[in-house]
């Protein structure tokens, strides 16, 4: 339920404003691709989102609450799997693929989350969610064409959905109190580390980006890394995680109309079809339960784009 309150008026937008950030990090990440190697953008993107992110855990009071080291090793790792690989997965995904397909694929995450989390239950009405969501993707991959690259990109962003369902298993064993911009900075920290080790695999390819692709990584790094995790946290705190979760399902619909105007991508009727499948999957797969303490909902938001 939604109250009518300050808090709450300003929780909405938040999180709409994350989502549609989140929502263009496909088309502008398909862009930069053209000039960046994959491996190379996850360094110098997360590198700048863990400098910015330091800023604020080391000059705030976030400072004074610092996780111990023992802490910043497990919450390391969680990084390490939650950004560097899934991160270099949707990146070479992107760059095999689509924008448009990488917005439809990664709108099925949150249900494939809820069910290899292993705390889910299997209603009816979730079951025929589930596999409404893998009709919509099978519609997505199968139904457009495209040539063995482009195959080959979605099978690498379906595996990004794996990963990320074990990050998000992982994450949740953090025993460490900290607060989540103090998580989120160690875990980008890490999997800048990881990255930057990655990238050495493309140093053939690096060359001086142009301005528009400095900004573009700017985008990423600051907006989609940065800018957006704290607008939908700040949501949180004035909606229930199930409001906020279903807001959400505005990312792969906003994330066509970006491929199309910043990507140049063009849509299938399969495409559309697929997107529209998986969207309505993934609303009955988050479908709430009624318990004696009234609705109960269980879902998981975007990964961080």
């Amino acid at each position: 339920m939604i109250t009518d309150s300050p808090r709450t008026r300003l929780a909405v937008p938040a999180v709409l404003g994350a989502a549609l950030i989140w929502s263009s990090s496909f088309a502008v990440t398909k862009v930069v691709l053209s000039e960046v190697p994959p491996m190379t953008l996850g360094a110098l993107r997360f590198l700048v989102a863990a400098a910015i992110l330091g800023v604020a855990v080391h000059t705030g009071p976030h400072r004074r609450r610092l996780p111990s080291p023992r802490q910043r090793l497990f919450i390391g790792g969680a990084g390490l799997l939650g950004i560097t690989a899934y991160f270099a997965l949707e990146n070479v995904g992107v760059d095999l693929a689509t924008a448009s397909d990488a917005t439809l694929i990664v709108a099925s995450y949150p249900l494939l989350t809820l069910v290899l989390s292993g705390r889910t239950a299997f209603s009816p009405v979730r079951l025929t969610g589930m596999l409404l969501a893998i009709a919509g993707v099978w519609l997505v991959v199968g139904g457009r064409g495209g040539g063995t690259h482009s195959l080959w990109g979605d099978a690498f962003l379906i595996a990004g959905g794996v990963v990320w369902a074990a990050y998000n298993v992982i994450a949740r064993r953090d025993t460490s109190g900290a607060s989540p911009i103090v998580v989120t900075y160690y875990q980008t920290l890490a999997g800048a580390a990881g990255f930057v080790v990655l990238s050495v695999s493309e140093v053939d390819r690096w060359s001086v980006p142009g301005g528009g692709t400095v900004l573009r990584i700017g985008f990423l790094a600051g907006l989609c890394s940065v800018a957006a995790f704290l607008l939908y946290n700040h949501g949180l705190r004035g909606l229930e995680p199930s409001v906020a979760v279903n807001l959400l399902n505005i990312v792969p619909v906003a994330g066509l109309v970006w491929a199309v105007v910043l990507a140049g991508e063009t849509l299938s009727v399969p495409q559309i079809l697929g997107g529209a499948v998986v969207i309505a999957g993934v609303t009955l797969g988050l479908h709430r339960k009624k318990t004696r303490g009234g609705l109960r909902a269980e879902g998981h938001p975007e990964p961080g784009q």
